[in-house]
């Protein structure tokens, strides 16, 4: 279960991440209404991660955590906001997420 609660954290991560990037092509109410969003998913995604820190080791839940959240940011980055897909970035995207499945794989 704790694992399953810290993918959810991770896609919050990325959900913050992507308010983020929606809030300055905007302004006024819009970007206010985005900023709350940040804020909302923000809080949501650290305190799952304080929940499952709880169970699993520290380095494993954060390396995880932010590991999902730079892997999907980057991937809301292509898709929504038209950022380049070039064969590096995905090769290094690729390795990330086999580093991170590594670490679910090692950890107990």
């Amino acid at each position: 279960m704790n694992w399953i609660l810290l993918i959810i954290a991770g896609l919050f991560e990325v959900a913050f991440a992507a308010c983020l990037g929606k809030a300055k092509e905007v302004s006024g109410t819009e970007a206010a209404w985005w900023y709350t969003g940040f804020l909302i998913c923000l809080s949501v995604s650290m305190l799952l991660l304080v929940k499952v820190s709880r169970e699993l080791p520290i380095g494993t839940a954060y390396a995880v955590w932010t590991g999902i959240g730079a892997v999907g940011t980057v991937l809301v980055g292509i898709i929504f906001f038209k950022e380049p897909a070039t064969f590096w970035r995905l090769f290094f995207i690729s390795t990330l997420i086999a580093s991170i499945v590594g670490l679910k794989l090692v950890s107990n």
